[in-house]
């Protein structure tokens, strides 16, 4: 434990940007679960695959945006999505 009064608020500071961070980072990962396994059940791109890979996409930027993930994470991870969906409508 930290005996420094700077080191304690420190710690405590980054409790509560953890716990925060931890709600984006999560909200990205559903989203883009959804949005793969929408892809894997789908023979043919419909809207909910869309709708879907478009949710995810806009959670990772915001996840960027904020700086919870890197932002070359995010479009990695949005790269990997659009292929499967380019693949998907050959």
């Amino acid at each position: 434990m930290a005996n420094i009064k700077s080191a304690i608020k420190r710690n405590k500071q980054n409790n509560v940007k953890r716990v925060k961070n931890r709600v984006y980072r999560g909200k990205a990962r559903t989203a883009v679960q959804k949005a793969r396994a929408e892809i894997a059940d789908s023979k043919k791109p419909g809207e909910n695959t869309k709708l879907a890979t478009q949710a995810a996409i806009s959670t990772l930027d915001k996840a960027a945006q904020k700086g919870i993930i890197h932002k070359n994470n995010a479009a990695r991870r949005k790269s990997r999505l659009m292929k499967k969906l380019a693949a998907l409508e050959k």
